[in-house]
């Protein structure tokens, strides 16, 4: 007699490994200025202060390296990475051609239940915008961007993106909390929102040249004023 097979229930959310946990705090002290650009990690203290083994933290340190968000120096060991304009200028530039194309195809792609999604996301993102925490408002804006490139079917583009994803983060902080921002991030996003639910594919590219732009120059200003101190750039 044939044992009955039992369905396997599905899991919605792996666990954190300890790992993924590390990762992410010590993702988020960069961004959040914690460790300035320039300055060393020095495994020991970062041990006693996250409570883990130095295994883990060189793991982290590697990871973070790969992300663009550390780098080793001989003789000296890891330090944050600095982020100049010329950097800053080509991550927009791949920003620009990605998102535009992936809004533009997501705009003739689109139905009403990705609709309810993107206006999900974009609220999500409204709401962590009243957050203290960066990494709540990175991870609204990293959601909507991630709703686009998938309905668009650019899944390799994403993949491109998730790469840059630490960079593109702390350049997303810096350019959200300057106040001389020709207009708020969060109108941006709901023109780009607007124009692909609208289905205009045009609309939706220039809505994004016009977020990048924007951000790009907010970025340029801050990065090459002569006493800029990029403290969570």
């Amino acid at each position: 007699m044939e044992t009955p097979k039992i369905a396997l229930q599905k899991i919605d959310k792996a666990p954190q490994t300890l790992r993924d946990i590390v990762q992410a705090r010590m993702r988020e002290a960069i961004i959040d200025g914690h460790f300035a650009p320039g300055e060393r990690l020095v495994e020991r203290p970062l041990c006693e202060q996250l409570g883990v083994s130095r295994t883990v933290i060189r793991e982290t340190i590697r990871f973070l390296e790969a992300e663009g968000l550390v780098e080793i120096i001989p003789n000296r060991g890891p330090i944050v990475a600095r982020l100049n304009w010329d950097q800053a200028k080509q991550i927009y530039d791949v920003r620009l051609q990605l998102e535009g194309a992936a809004a533009a195809a997501c705009a003739g792609a689109q139905d009403s239940a990705f609709g309810r999604k993107l206006t999900n996301a974009l609220k999500a993102l409204e709401t962590s915008m009243q957050d203290t925490r960066w990494a709540d408002l990175l991870q609204a804006t990293t959601r909507f961007y991630e709703l686009i490139f998938l309905q668009a079917g650019h899944t390799i583009a994403w993949e491109i993106v998730q790469r840059l994803n630490g960079r593109i983060s702390r350049l997303r902080a810096l350019t959200l909390a300057a106040r001389d921002r020709e207009t708020p991030g969060l109108s941006h996003m709901t023109a780009i929102h607007d124009a692909i639910l609208s289905g205009d594919a045009d609309a939706a590219r220039q809505a994004v040249a016009a977020h990048i732009s924007d951000a790009a120059n907010t970025a340029y200003r801050f990065l090459n004023a002569p006493d800029a101190k990029v403290t969570n750039a």
